[in-house]
C-alpha cells in the first residue's frame, strides 16, 4: 500500500531540508515505475526515491543505491538531459494530498517534477516553466505538450500524522525515510518472491512439456530398436541354413534350436540378397539394437529423473513451500558451480575466430570474451553473434560496451573468467574514469532489444550485479591476450 497524505507530509518535512539547495548529480530508473535522484548538498549526497508503483507509491531517501538496468529507459534519459546538474529549489506537498512538487533551476530555465503518488493512477510528470507537460513516466505521448492540471483535491479530512506505528530510529539521520525503506523493502521482497515463484512455475511447466516430448521421442527410438532384440539369434539360425537359401528367396523355415521345444519359425529374407547378406543383415540390426540400448537407455533414465525432480519441485511450490533457487552467484558474486576444466578450443574457438568486428580477449581460463566497440557492434554482438547460454555483461546504469563471455552449453563459468569479462565491461564504459562501479551480468537469453530505439538499447532480466574496481594487473594480462578484429575486407 502506498503512502497516505499524512505520511507524505511527514517524509517531505524530513527530507526537504536535506535536498533543497542541492544539485542533481545522477538520475536512475531502477524499475519501470520509479526513479532516483542523487542530490548533493554541501558535503552530503542523498538518494531520493520517487515511486509511482500502483501498490507502493511513495517517496523517501534511500540508504543504498538500488540495482539499475544496463541502459536507461526513455523517461530516465529525458530527465538526465534536462535535470542533471540542476539546482533543486524546493520540495513541497500539494493540497495536503498525495502530490509532491519538486522545483529545479538550470542556467537557462526552470523545471517542475510532479509526483502523483495516488495509487493506481500514480505517475511522474516533468513540466516546463509554464507548467506544460514535457514528459511523463507512464503516458509520455498522450500528455506531452498539454498544461498540467492536478487531480481534484480530496474531501476534507484530518491530516494528523500517523507515525506512531513507525519504527523510528532516532540515531539515524533520516528516521522517517529509514522506517519507510524498511517497510517497503520487505513488501517489495515479498512481491519479488511472488514474481519469482510465478516465473519458476512457468519455467517448470515449460520444462515438463519439453521433457515429456524428449521422453516420448527417446522411448519411440528405443521401441523401434527393440524389434531387433532377437536378431542375433535369427542370424545364428541362418548360419545353419546358408546352403539352403537361394537368391530371390523371400523366407525360410528353420528349427529354433535355442528353444528346448525346437519349434519351427519362419524368417523373412531380402530376395535381392544372398544367404550371407541376409545373415549379416540380421546381425547388423541386432547391433543397432545394442547401440540404442547403450546410447538411449541412459538418456531415457536421465530424462525420467529430470521429470521426477520437476514434478517434486512443482508440487512443493503448489503446497506453498517455494524456496527461491540458490543464486549461481551468492555471497561472493563470482561464486561458481562445478569447476571448468580447459579443453581443446572446439566450437568455442571456431566461434571466437568467426568473422565479425568486436574487440577480442582471452580470459585467465582460456575462454573468449568479445566486446562491442559502438552501438551497432553492441547490437550485432548481443543479438546475432551471442548464443542464449553465453554470459552477457554491462556496466550498470551508464553507457558502455556490451561484453559477451563465450560458453559451451551447460558450462559453469569460472570465477576468474567472470571477473575478467566484468573488468572489460567496466573499462569500456563511462565508469572508466572513476575506475570502479557496479557491473551486471546475465545469460544472453535474458537480454531483450528495445523496439524503436537506437541500436544497442536493451532491457535485462534476472541479472546479477556486483561492485568492481579496475585491477591494473588483470587489465595488463587481458590486453596482452587481446586479438585484433578479423579483416573485414
Amino acid at each position: 500500500m502506498g503512502l497516505s497524505a499524512a505520511e507524505i507530509s511527514a517524509v517531505v518535512e524530513e527530507i526537504a531540508p536535506a535536498v533543497t539547495g542541492g544539485s542533481v548529480q545522477k538520475i536512475f530508473q531502477p524499475t519501470p515505475d520509479a526513479i532516483t535522484l542523487e542530490v548533493r548538498r554541501f558535503d552530503q549526497t542523498v538518494s531520493l526515491l520517487l515511486s509511482a508503483d500502483p501498490e507502493t507509491a511513495r517517496l523517501h531517501l534511500l540508504s543504498r543505491r538500488p540495482s539499475n538496468p544496463a541502459s536507461p529507459p526513455l523517461f530516465c534519459q529525458f530527465l538526465r538531459a534536462n535535470l542533471e546538474g540542476a539546482r533543486l529549489e524546493g520540495l513541497e506537498q500539494i493540497q495536503d494530498d498525495r502530490l509532491v512538487r519538486i522545483r529545479f533551476k538550470t542556467r537557462d530555465t526552470a523545471y517542475v517534477l510532479i509526483a502523483e503518488l495516488t495509487g493506481q493512477s500514480a505517475d511522474l510528470f516533468l513540466l516546463d516553466e509554464e507548467e506544460k507537460i514535457l514528459a511523463t513516466l507512464k503516458t509520455l505521448r498522450e500528455q506531452a505538450g498539454r498544461p498540467y492540471h492536478p487531480p481534484p483535491p480530496p474531501p476534507s479530512r484530518s491530516q494528523t500524522r500517523q507515525t506512531s506505528g513507525w519504527k523510528l530510529s532516532p540515531d539515524r539521520p533520516f528516521p522517517v525515510s529509514a522506517s519507510l525503506e524498511r517497510r517497503y523493502q520487505q513488501e517489495e521482497e515479498d512481491r519479488a518472491r511472488a514474481r519469482t515463484m510465478q516465473a519458476r512455475m512457468a519455467e517448470i511447466r515449460k520444462a515438463l512439456k519439453k521433457t515429456h516430448r524428449r521422453l516420448d521421442a527417446l522411448q519411440g527410438d528405443l521401441d523401434k530398436a527393440a524389434r531387433y532384440r532377437e536378431y542375433a539369434r535369427y542370424g545364428e539360425l541362418l548360419k545353419a541354413y546358408l546352403g539352403e537359401i537361394a537368391k530371390g528367396q523371400e523366407r525360410i523355415t528353420v528349427v529354433d534350436y535355442f528353444d528346448p521345444v525346437l519349434p519351427e519359425i519362419v524368417l523373412p529374407l531380402d530376395p535381392a540378397k544372398g544367404a550371407r547378406g541376409n545373415m549379416e543383415d540380421y546381425f547388423r540390426k541386432h547391433r543397432k539394437y545394442l547401440g540404442a540400448e547403450r546410447e538411449i537407455r541412459p538418456r531415457l533414465e536421465a530424462a525420467e529423473r529430470e521429470l521426477t525432480t520437476l514434478r517434486v519441485e512443482l508440487a512443493k511450490i503448489e503446497r506453498g513451500e517455494f524456496e527461491p533457487p540458490p543464486s549461481p552467484l551468492p555471497h561472493d558474486p563470482l561464486h561458481q558451480g562445478k569447476q571448468w576444466v580447459p579443453r581443446s578450443e572446439g566450437s568455442l574457438g571456431k566461434r571466437a575466430k568467426a568473422r565479425g568486428p568486436f574487440r577480442r580477449f582471452v580470459s585467465a581460463d582460456g575462454l573468449h570474451i568479445l566486446v562491442g566497440r559502438n552501438a551497432r557492434e553492441n547490437e550485432e554482438l548481443t543479438f546475432k553473434f551471442a548464443r542464449s547460454h553465453d554470459l552477457w555483461f554491462h556496466a550498470q546504469g551508464t553507457p558502455g560496451s556490451h561484453v559477451v563471455l563465450l560458453l559451451e552449453k551447460g558450462m559453469a563459468p569460472p570465477p576468474e573468467s567472470i571477473r575478467d569479462a566484468a573488468t572489460l565491461a567496466l573499462l569500456y564504459s563511462d565508469l572508466k574514469k572513476s575506475g570502479k562501479g557496479d557491473v551486471i551480468y546475465t545469460k544472453q537469453s535474458n537480454v531483450r532489444k528495445v523496439k524503436s530505439r537506437t541500436p544497442g538499447t536493451v532491457t535485462v532480466t534476472l541479472e546479477k550485479s556486483f561492485f568492481l574496481e579496475l585491477d591494473l594487473a588483470r587489465l595488463r594480462r587481458l590486453k596482452e591476450a587481446a586479438h585484433s578484429p578479423p579483416d573485414q575486407g
